[in-house]
């Protein structure tokens, strides 16, 4: 696998094809598809979950499962490919470690993102952070591919260091034409954190899955996952609570 490094330090990104087998996508999915059917973890006050309006009807539905290694030993060895961390290294010049690990459904009329980069301002967040989308299902414009500003990682962060999430205004991107991530099953794309990015919503008549991953170079913090997902909940259960939501938990 040919891994263009100085095309991804000058654009941001880097789509690889067929880092996944055939074989490996059909697991995936049929985990997916496994993990859809656990109705009993599905709730609206998990903190594992995310949830998305209908762009049309406004139906809420499930959306996402943030984090899902624990939840299943198919996804965690998935973030252990060996082509995967194979790429990473090659962008880091040095070994990669796990950070985050989102799995996204989108299922048809789900929306997009607005515009935004994945870097935080919290402490201790690795300026070294990377988003790794493994795709399940095709990830099509129609579908609502995620679209990057090639070289705006250049900035740096867009938004207040304030430790909020901030969406970017349109005008911080005029400069730059988006290009979407389309990829085909068992395809990655991997763009660093301070990318401006967003997705469209999903007009085909499928869901299309894709695996978040989130990694940091192993200099920039080491091993970070537990102690994010630690920060993170908490954060959100300070968001929850502004709204007047207490009953929250994690399972």
């Amino acid at each position: 696998m040919s891994i263009d490094t100085a095309r991804y330090q000058a654009d941001g990104y880097l789509c690889v094809p067929a880092v996944f087998s055939s074989t490996e996508v059909a697991a995936l999915a049929a985990e997916a598809d496994r993990l859809a059917g656990l109705s009993a973890l599905i709730h609206s006050n998990n903190l594992r979950c995310r949830w998305a309006d209908h762009v049309e009807t406004g139906e809420c539905r499930f959306d996402c499962f943030d984090p899902v290694t624990d939840l299943s030993p198919v996804i965690a060895e998935a973030t252990r490919n060996p082509a995967l961390l194979a790429l990473l290294e090659a962008i880091y010049g040095e070994p990669a470690r796990l950070f985050k690990d989102k799995l996204i459904y989108k299922p048809p009329g789900a929306p997009g993102y607005d515009l935004h980069q994945d870097w935080l301002a919290w402490d201790g967040f690795p300026q070294s952070f990377v988003t790794v989308i493994v795709a399940i299902d095709a990830a099509t414009a129609e579908a609502g591919a995620t679209e990057v500003y090639p070289g705006l990682h250049k900035a740096g962060c867009l938004s207040p260091a304030d430790g909020e999430f901030h969406r970017l205004k349109p005008e911080q991107v005029a400069s730059v034409a988006p290009v979407p991530l389309l990829l085909a099953p068992g395809d990655v794309a991997v763009f660093s954190g301070h990318l401006p990015h967003r997705s469209g919503a999903n007009r085909s008549a499928h869901s299309r899955r894709l695996l978040y991953l989130s990694y940091n170079a192993a200099s920039d913090g080491g091993d970070l996952r537990e102690s994010h997902y630690q920060q993170f909940q908490a954060w959100l259960r300070g968001k929850y609570a502004q709204f007047g939501r207490h009953g929250v938990y994690f399972d």
